[in-house]
């Protein structure tokens, strides 16, 4: 099972999930620092103070990277680090450490893949509104002229927002991530405002001479739950609505804008009920829609929704009323989530057919599982297995004709996993967090062989 010639294999991680470090060198309070300080919100009260000590360590890690063959690192910068109140002259202390990690990671012949924002909002803007506020938009679009005026000389792919849906309804909407707000006005501002940041940032980094723009979301099929085993399961009229109003709200509320221009009529229509669409402003579309190369995919599970008659709006989901949300009958990874590789082509095909003008890229896909050492050794087989179905639907959905052009798998180190704190372990490499020692899981000298035969 051989992947085209020019597919590209690496390994994704995000800025405070690994760097630590997070009053080093000039760098500002984000909404995550507060956050997990606040006693409750996360896991065992930890925080992304130490993390990985990337750092300081990334030297070494990305040593790491070589040896595993990777071709590709897709890591986050810290708004803080480069605009400690969000906004005004860039902090060369913080942009160097972005400057040295880019070096290292060409002299190792890996390209770098720099997403501008992974959720570590700046803390000074959120207290004049957050994503709230239009103006944190513009104030996004000048930190990413900042970051590509230092970096993009050496950069060529870029992303601008990971995951906004994540940021703006689990941010905002039910208040389980930073900055913690129970608001779906809010959230649904927030989404569009991240949109408008998106856009905006585009258009001037494509200005600037960016080689490759890309927009990551998190998305999933939609299914019933008969159709999570049977693909030809046939929905009823009241459980395919369901399913089609969960996929405009995940997926098409920020692929339709950017692609297209538009908001589906069912974004629209929440909108309208949970506090109005006076923030969507004349030639805000137009903005979004700046020209872009490519999705970045990051798929870990389906979404199972059926008819509810009768249920109230999931806090996550504004607009969700007569929906409920199921479970899938199947194995779940540490973190709860089902299992269902197939949930993947399905996915990766249908995109492909309903955005042809772009390319597709896996920008995240992984597993978390209860690891552990023994011998100096990590016996992953569960995350193996996993890895092993999802690319083999990743080269199923490629001969089904989508223009999928790499998979980046989540993620290279075990890290600080949001909410759920060190708890979880997401990475192909353990990490020690008492000593940092890194160790190199089965799973990970198992990627190295499918980047080495470029198959399985």
């Amino acid at each position: 099972m051989i992947f085209p010639e020019s597919f590209v294999w690496g390994a994704a991680t995000a800025s405070y999930q690994i760097e630590g470090a997070v009053k080093e060198d000039g760098r500002g309070q984000s909404i995550w620092d507060t956050f997990s300080h606040s006693p409750g919100n996360v896991a065992d009260g930890d925080t992304g103070d130490v993390a990985c000590d990337h750092y300081h360590r990334y030297a070494d890690d990305v040593a790491l990277m070589r040896e595993l063959r990777l071709a590709a690192y897709r890591f986050s910068v810290a708004w803080p680090r480069v605009q400690p109140n969000g906004t005004g002259p860039a902090n060369p202390e913080g942009l160097a450490f972005y400057d040295r990690l880019v070096d290292k990671l060409l002299e190792a012949e890996i390209s770098p893949y720099v997403t501008l924002y992974h959720w570590d909002l700046p803390q000074a803007l959120e207290e004049r509104g957050g994503w709230t506020d239009r103006d944190t938009a513009y104030r996004f679009a000048e930190y990413a002229e900042a970051v590509h005026d230092r970096l993009g000389d050496r950069v060529g792919h870029w992303a601008t927002l990971n995951e906004p849906w994540v940021a703006a309804f689990l941010g905002y909407g039910n208040g389980v991530h930073a900055p913690g707000r129970r608001d779906p006005a809010s959230a649904l501002r927030a989404a569009h405002h991240l949109l408008l940041g998106h856009g905006l940032a585009a258009r001037r980094l494509r200005e600037l001479g960016a080689e490759e723009l890309m927009l990551v979301i998190n998305s999933a099929p939609v299914l019933t739950p008969a159709q999570v085993d049977d693909p030809d399961a046939v929905a009823t009229p009241a459980d395919a609505a369901a399913t089609h109003l969960i996929h405009a709200l995940l997926t098409r509320q920020f692929l339709d804008p950017a692609l297209y221009g538009r908001y589906p009529e069912e974004v629209l229509g929440t909108a309208e009920r949970n506090g109005g669409t006076g923030h969507i402003k004349d030639g805000d579309l137009e903005t979004i829609a700046a020209p872009i190369d490519q999705i970045g995919i990051n798929y870990y599970n389906p979404c199972v929704v059926e008819a509810g008659p009768g249920e109230p709006a999931d806090a996550a989901w504004p607009g969700s009323e007569g929906v409920r949300f199921a479970a899938a009958d199947a194995p779940t990874t540490a973190m709860g989530w089902p299992i269902v590789p197939d949930g993947l082509s399905r996915l990766l095909i249908r995109l492909s057919q309903d955005y042809p003008q772009v390319g597709l890229m896996v920008t995240e896909n992984g597993a978390a599982f209860d690891d552990v050492v023994e011998n100096g050794r990590v016996h992953d087989a569960d995350r193996v297995s996993y890895l092993d179905r999802h690319l083999r639907e990743v080269h199923r959905a490629i001969e089904a004709g989508a223009d999928l052009r790499g998979y980046l798998v989540w993620s290279l180190l075990d890290n600080f996993e949001w909410a759920e704190g060190y708890r979880r372990r997401f990475g192909i490499v353990h990490v020690d967090y008492s000593t940092q020692e890194r160790v190199l899981k089965d799973s990970a000298l198992w990627y190295r062989e499918v980047i080495v035969r470029n198959g399985l």
